[in-house]
């Protein structure tokens, strides 16, 4: 007599679900999410809240689909903008499957951490796994401490150290995530990697390179909108005219810098980012528009895009 589970086709062991990361400020999140993927689809920056959109990057396995949804980090919010980046995140974390808590190896665990958390009892849904990252800043005695220190904070599904600039143990964290998935079919196409449409990572990639050397205060203030963008006929050259919007004159200033020198570089950088994502030349015009106080103004905020 034969056992039904022999003529059991592989796919129905196939995993498929979302995953998000989070963590304080600048632990890697987005760095992770793009080693994870394979792709650049979140931009990274050491400023606070670099991330304002949930952005979906979909890692795929023969054994499952891993759809990592990259979210602006859990904080106490000062203006508007602050407040719907807030109710995104814990909308898109009551949405998931698993959340990974990421944990650098380098920084002990501090007040930031223990404040997410706690937060994390909010979200019932998803099942735990902690993510200490950077581990290739720290020797293999201060991985072990950092490790023990992660395991006390709560029961977790699974602990795992990575590092995303080395690479190591990614695939073992990708197949951690996928085997927590709930047992279903591929839910994007298997060439997919994000949802994000071409523009919108665009003007992120303009936005990367804006916040590179800007003071503090400052990257909040900044948000980019493409007026334009078309393909010159019969050659390899796309055309794109873009706005770099700040609150006030002064950050305008800053921005633009020493006879436009600061806007060159900002172009220049963000010209190259954007030719290796559409593959051939770009002609890049930036323009440094100011909304005031955009960030607490509701209607800005929606012709913006948040």
């Amino acid at each position: 007599m034969t056992t039904q589970h022999s003529s059991k086709p592989i796919e129905s062991e196939h995993r498929s679900g979302f995953a998000s990361f989070v963590g304080r400020p600048n632990v890697g999140k987005s760095t992770l999410t793009n080693a994870l993927v394979g792709e650049k689809i979140a931009i990274t920056s050491a400023k606070p809240q670099t991330t304002r959109r949930a952005i979906r990057g979909i890692v795929h396995r023969d054994y499952g689909q891993l759809i990592l949804v990259d979210t602006p980090g859990l904080h106490r919010p000062r203006t508007l903008l602050g407040q719907r980046l807030n109710d995104l995140v814990e909308q898109t974390l009551g949405d998931v499957d698993v959340i990974g808590f990421c944990i650098p190896a380098n920084e002990k665990i501090g007040p930031g951490d223990n404040f997410i958390n706690e937060q994390l009892n909010e979200f019932r849904r998803a099942k735990l796994v902690a993510v200490v990252t950077k581990c290739e800043l720290v020797s293999p005695e201060q991985l072990a401490e950092q490790l023990m220190a992660v395991s006390e904070l709560r029961d977790w599904k699974a602990i795992v150290p990575v590092s995303a600039v080395t690479e190591d143990q990614l695939e073992v964290l990708t197949k951690v995530l996928i085997d927590l998935m709930p047992l279903s079919p591929a839910l994007y196409p298997p060439d997919a990697i994000t949802d994000e449409s071409l523009e919108a990572r665009i003007c992120e990639l303009i936005r990367e390179a804006t916040l590179e050397g800007v003071r503090d205060e400052l990257p909040h203030s900044i948000a980019v909108t493409i007026d334009e963008m078309s393909r010159r006929k019969g050659k390899d050259l796309t055309d794109i005219h873009a706005n770099i919007f700040v609150e006030r004159d002064s950050q305008k200033g800053i921005i633009i810098g020493h006879r436009g020198a600061r806007l060159i570089d900002v172009g220049k950088r963000a010209r190259l980012e954007i030719e290796k994502l559409i593959g051939h030349k770009v002609f890049l015009g930036l323009r440094v528009k100011v909304a005031s106080e955009w960030q607490r103004d509701p209607k800005q905020l929606g012709k913006l895009g948040f």
